[in-house]
C-alpha cells in the first residue's frame, strides 16, 4: 500500500495538487493571452477567465471536507479535554468561513465587483490564518501524548510564514494603492519596470504567492494525521419493507464509508 492510500491521507493530498495544478494552470492561460505579465502576476489577476473559477470552488470543497475530518479526529482523540473541544469547534467555523471566502472569490470576479472579491481574499486568507493557528494551538496543547512535538514546529513555522506574507503583502499594497504611484492601480495589469511602484508591486504579488503556498504548506502537515483515519457510516432500518410506517422495527448496518485502500 502507498502513503497516499492509508487512511484519508488522500484527502489532503488531493488538496494541495489540485490547488497547485489550479494556480499553475491559471498562471500559464494568463501569460499565453497576454492577460497579464510573466513576472509574478497577482493570483487573483492571473486567474482572468471565469471558467477558471469553477477550480475555487472544488477547493473549497475539498477544503471543507478535510477541516470537517480534522474536527471529528480532533474530537475523538480528545473526548474529554473542554478547552480542547471548544477550540476544535472553533476552528471549524474560522476553517469553512475560510472556505466561503473561496466561494466569493470564486463568484465574483475581480473586474466586475473588485472589492467584494477583495472581502473574499480577506476571509480565504486572513480567516485562514486564524484556522491555521487555532490549529498549530491544539498541536501544541495534544503533545506530546497525540501530536509530535515536530508536527508542533512545523505547523507554527507554516503559521509565522503566513502571517509574515501577509504583513508584508498588506504594507505594500497599502503604499502601493495610496496614490502616491498614480491612479487607478487596483485594475493595473501589465507593469513595466520603470514605472513608479514596481517594487512595491512585486513585494506584493511574491507576497501573495508565498502566502498562497503556506496554506499549502499547512495542510501537507495533515498527510500523517490522516493516515490514522477512516470514516464509516451507519445505516438504520426502521421498517423491513420501504412502503410500511416506522415502527418498532430497527436494524443498523456499519459500513466503512471512505478508506484509503483505493
Amino acid at each position: 500500500m502507498w502513503w497516499f492510500q492509508q487512511g484519508l491521507s488522500f484527502l489532503p493530498v488531493a488538496l494541495v495538487v489540485w490547488s497547485a495544478a489550479s494556480f499553475v494552470f491559471s498562471y500559464i492561460t494568463a501569460i499565453v493571452l497576454h492577460h497579464v505579465d510573466p513576472l509574478v502576476p497577482y493570483i487573483r489577476k492571473a486567474r482572468t477567465l471565469p471558467q477558471q473559477d469553477s477550480y475555487c470552488l472544488w477547493l473549497s470543497l475539498a477544503g471543507m471536507a478535510t477541516m470537517y475530518i480534522r474536527y471529528k479526529q480532533v474530537s475523538a482523540l480528545s473526548p474529554e479535554n473542554p478547552r480542547i473541544l471548544r477550540l476544535n469547534k472553533v476552528g471549524l467555523t474560522l476553517g469553512w468561513m475560510s472556505c466561503f471566502g473561496l466561494c466569493i472569490i470564486a463568484n465574483f470576479q475581480k473586474c466586475i465587483l473588485y472589492y467584494i472579491h477583495v472581502l473574499g481574499a480577506c476571509l480565504t486568507f486572513g480567516v485562514g490564518s486564524i484556522y491555521m493557528l487555532v490549529q498549530t494551538i491544539l498541536s501544541y496543547l495534544m503533545q506530546p501524548e497525540l501530536h509530535s512535538k515536530d508536527i508542533f514546529l512545523a505547523r507554527l513555522a507554516v503559521f509565522l510564514w503566513s502571517t509574515s506574507s501577509i504583513l508584508s503583502m498588506f504594507v505594500s499594497s497599502v503604499v502601493l494603492y495610496s496614490g502616491l504611484y498614480g491612479q487607478n492601480l487596483v485594475q493595473k495589469l501589465h507593469w513595466d519596470p520603470q514605472e513608479q511602484g514596481y517594487t512595491l508591486h512585486i513585494i506584493s504579488t511574491v507576497s501573495e504567492w508565498s502566502l498562497a503556498f503556506s496554506f499549502l504548506s499547512f495542510f501537507l502537515t495533515y498527510i500523517r494525521d490522516f493516515q490514522k483515519i477512516s470514516l464509516r457510516a451507519v445505516v438504520s432500518l426502521q421498517g423491513q419493507t420501504l412502503h410500511e410506517s416506522p415502527g418498532t422495527f430497527r436494524a443498523e448496518e456499519q459500513a466503512l464509508l471512505i478508506a484509503g485502500s483505493i
